[in-house]
């Protein structure tokens, strides 16, 4: 359920930067319209909704901290704005998590590296999102390396 929590904050996170939709809207069209939902045949999974509103909600309140952790764990030719807007969505969901003590640095990289590859499954995108987040969670706790 976890797993799943992020994979919805990401696409959630996606949705309202392309469509600029609201926080609110956005979180509670995932909780009561994805969470579990059946679409074509196929069952969603359902997620931890407390830790998807958490990233969510945090990734709001720390976008810009977390856009300065990603910018500067990017080249400096490859600022956040220019990359891709799904890798942009997860980078601002682990960031959020990462400043989050409750969950130690490594599970995070672990789990959103698993989210990458379910968006890009045959891409080089899970070894360029574990080498990002590992400098984020390095500079965000330090602590815990």
């Amino acid at each position: 359920m976890k797993s799943a929590a992020r994979l919805y904050a990401v696409q959630a996170l996606f949705q309202m930067e392309a469509s600029g939709q609201a926080f609110d809207r956005v979180r509670s069209e995932f909780e009561t319209h994805r969470f579990g939902a059946i679409y074509e045949g196929d069952e969603m999974a359902e997620g931890d909704t407390t830790l998807f509103a958490r990233i969510l909600e945090d990734a709001v309140i720390w976008q810009a901290k977390v856009d300065q952790a990603t910018d500067a764990a990017l080249l400096a030719t490859w600022p956040i704005d220019r990359i891709d807007p799904t890798l942009r969505a997860l980078f601002r969901a682990a960031g959020a998590e990462l400043l989050n003590p409750k969950t130690p640095p490594k599970v995070v990289i672990n789990e959103f590296v698993d989210v990458a590859r379910a968006f890009f499954p045959e891409g080089k995108e899970p070894k360029f999102v574990n080498a990002v987040l590992d400098h984020m969670a390095r500079s965000f706790r330090p602590e815990a390396f």
